[in-house]
């Protein structure tokens, strides 16, 4: 069984890194615009604090491919430590930095600099506690508690919300109200590290460290797995744009072209956030009792279903639609679908190069597709004229392509992580 140190600091440890990234990015969405654009043209700050938002995914692959080296020669622990302080220390250097009212052009280059550190911190995190977890869980209730750290993904991000909210509402939020969620993270830093400095290593690690590590081990999971690699990036790439569009861009759009204060899309990320907490874990175990595909492959065909129906309710203008709406979207269905793709991810590759494959399948897609997902939904609306359907339709053809991907995937469930992932044959029938 998962014992409860590791549990707790892949939970906490996760919780505290997605609460630097949320943060940038409701802070993107809201306020980074006046602060380090020029405020002659709101439409421009716009683009160009989302574009800053997009840069930090441009450092994740870099990160992805160090840290997880690192996390497959010399051990989990040490690259979750690793990851954990650079990502903090560049999150609260943002809450330091001067405006482009004081220091002009300087303030942009420094915040993409920062944002460049943000993202190579946070490029193998997540899939390092994915792993942890997952190597010291019961292969029974292994989506169970490989869905764990999404749910400390959920609970930072909700956290970042609560905090960003409460900042929000100082009457001197917009002179330096909100450089305060940014240097609160020094805090979880401390306790981050307090965490994962307690934490065991992976037993399964240890065992492929007596038998020998990999050299190269993003080389060799590109070289002998190929197949799960090329699955695991096609699901990946899709599904990191459906978060990034429900999750960022539409806190944006509802404030900005749908017209209603900024506290209605906080609210949404809000609810979204607490129900993705609670899917989470319920995924996981639909997950364990009928296999991961079924659960993975019905929630990417209703979320596709709901696209246009969910921009339907957001442009009403009405928060009692709007709210529910974005909720369902993201805290059920992307919840839900990232739950389930915690283990299947975790059982496609073998323990040796296990931290790099994960960790290429998630950042350079990340880089290619979520960073820029609001950025491209930003200009698509705009071409549109402010219409929503462009961006309803990009989220079906997202939906659809996971759903291949992860149609054409072997069934994982009770996978022995001892041996080897084999690259089990395409299955004949689709398991739905």
């Amino acid at each position: 069984m998962t014992g409860k140190p590791v549990t707790k600091a892949a939970v906490v440890g996760t919780a505290i890194e997605f609460y630097d990234h949320a943060l940038f990015g409701l802070a993107a969405a809201i306020v980074l615009n006046g602060q380090f654009f020029p405020a002659d043209s709101p439409a421009a700050g716009t683009l160009g604090a989302f574009a800053a938002f997009a840069v930090g995914f441009l450092a994740r692959p870099i990160g992805g491919v160090v840290f997880g080296h690192l996390g497959d020669r010399v051990g989990r622990k040490p690259a979750l430590v690793a990851t954990l302080l650079l990502m903090g220390l560049s999150t609260a250097g943002i809450g330091l930095l001067p405006t482009y009212d004081q220091i002009g052009v300087a303030a942009p280059a420094l915040l993409m600099l920062l944002r460049l550190a943000q993202g190579f911190g946070a490029g193998a995190e997540y899939a390092g506690a994915l792993v942890l977890v997952a190597e010291t869980s019961d292969p029974r209730r292994r989506g169970l508690w490989a869905a764990l750290p999404g749910a400390g993904v959920q609970i930072g991000i909700l956290t970042a919300t609560l905090v960003f909210t409460a900042a929000a509402a100082l009457p001197s939020f917009e002179t330096w109200g909100w450089r305060l969620p940014f240097l609160i993270s020094l805090v979880g830093v401390g306790v981050g590290l307090f965490v994962r400095f307690r934490t065991p290593e992976s037993e399964l690690f240890e065992r492929e460290r007596v038998r020998g590590l990999s050299r190269f081990p993003a080389l060799e999971v590109v070289r002998r797995q190929p197949r799960s690699l090329l699955i695991a990036v096609a699901a990946n790439a899709p599904f990191g744009a459906l978060a990034y569009i429900i999750n960022v861009f539409l806190l944006s759009y509802v404030t900005r072209t749908v017209g209603l204060p900024a506290t209605v899309g906080l609210a949404a990320n809000l609810s979204s956030s607490a129900a993705a907490i609670a899917v989470s874990p319920l995924f996981g175990l639909l997950a364990d009792r009928v296999g991961r595909r079924p659960v993975f492959l019905g929630t990417a065909a209703f979320l596709a279903a709901y696209a246009f129906p969910m921009f339907w309710m957001v442009d009403t203008g009405r928060p009692e639609l709007v709210i529910p709406a974005i909720t369902l979207g993201y805290g059920v269905c992307v919840a839900g679908m990232f739950a389930v793709l915690a283990s299947l991810l975790t059982e496609l590759f073998d323990t040796r190069y296990r931290y790099s494959g994960i960790a290429i399948a998630r950042e350079w897609t990340a880089a290619l597709t979520s960073g820029p997902a609001p950025l491209v939904a930003t200009a698509l609306v705009t071409a549109a004229g402010g219409a929503s359907w462009p961006i309803a339709l990009l989220l079906v053809v997202c939906a659809a392509i996971t759903f291949v991907a992860v149609l054409l995937a072997p069934e994982t469930s009770g996978r022995d992580l001892t041996g080897a992932a084999a690259e089990a044959p395409v299955p004949a029938r689709a398991g739905v």
